[in-house]
């Protein structure tokens, strides 16, 4: 496959060799309520630990972009070197598109992929990136293992994802328990993994990766804002969203034991001391 044209965001064209994986189910789905959170990341509150390893001209391949927010700023770091959006939901990338257009944004493309079995070549990218991605996959080795085939020697393969067993919150409340017991159930039932922070590092190394470097970071919500919004987006998420109808579906929980979550979320924020902590495991590695 040539190199792509830069000259505005556009759709990159696909070579149809997909991989014999299982695409796998999305856990949290693409209802409103999930995008809204999504849109709000930035590298800078969610690839920090990348930041410093971005030079303008790399090219950059970003894995499961969703909305794109993170993407355009990685776009804008490297620039003029190409970066590539890619996500397996036609709709979440015109997002990007339109994001990357109002951002005057001109090295930015768009590509319909799949994570197990991505149309680029060998060695095609000096970093390829992954955000909240592994968590969701029944294969995440086998993702790796063709995130690093991509990778240019001397680049940088790099993925973070959340670990919800080690979320922590103050005060304690039943029913949050109980909302984590349903998502963790409904993630495993769909193949995937929720506690994937703290298994990056092994996967990394069950994949080949070498020169790996571990790290963590956490998103804090404590200020009556952000703990606000965090606890909204989550009780949206828990009533309407792909984990609700799949924790229906499956009998792990009730629609009344859902609305009571929901409003435990709403209950847990009004709190004046509440605070949340979402811890991330992270690996840096070369091919």
């Amino acid at each position: 496959m040539a190199r792509q044209a830069v000259d505005g965001p556009k759709r990159a064209a696909t070579m149809g060799t997909m991989s014999q994986q299982p695409a796998g189910r999305y856990t949290h789905g693409h209802h409103e309520s999930v995008l809204a959170s999504h849109r709000t990341r930035t590298a800078a509150d969610s690839a920090a630990y990348l930041l410093p390893q971005l030079r303008p001209g790399q090219r950059v391949l970003d894995v499961g972009c969703g909305p794109g927010t993170i993407t355009v700023d990685l776009a804008a770091l490297v620039a003029p070197g190409e970066v590539v959006a890619l996500d397996r939901e036609p709709a979440v990338l015109e997002e990007v598109e339109r994001l990357a257009a109002a951002r005057g944004l001109v090295n930015l493309a768009t590509s319909v992929g799949d994570v197990y079995g991505f149309d680029f070549p060998d060695s095609s990218f000096d970093v390829v990136h992954a955000h909240q991605v592994l968590q969701h996959l029944s294969h995440p080795v086998a993702a790796l293992c063709e995130m690093r085939r991509v990778t240019a020697a001397g680049g940088w393969v790099a993925a973070r994802d959340g670990d919800y067993a080690a979320m922590s919150w103050y005060p304690d409340e039943p029913l949050l328990e109980r909302w984590r017991e349903v998502y963790r159930a409904v993630a495993r039932a769909n193949g995937a993994e929720p506690d994937a922070g703290r298994r990056l590092l092994g996967w990394a190394h069950a994949a080949g990766l070498r020169e790996v470097r571990p790290s963590g970071s956490v998103w804090l919500f404590a200020d009556p804002e952000r703990r606000g919004w965090w606890a909204e987006t989550w009780a949206q998420r828990t009533e309407r969203s792909a984990l609700a109808s799949r924790a229906l579906e499956l009998g792990l929980a009730r629609a009344d034991e859902l609305a009571g979550m929901a409003a435990a979320w709403r209950a847990w924020a009004a709190h004046p001391d509440a605070w949340f902590c979402v811890p991330h495991g992270e690996i840096l590695a070369r091919p």
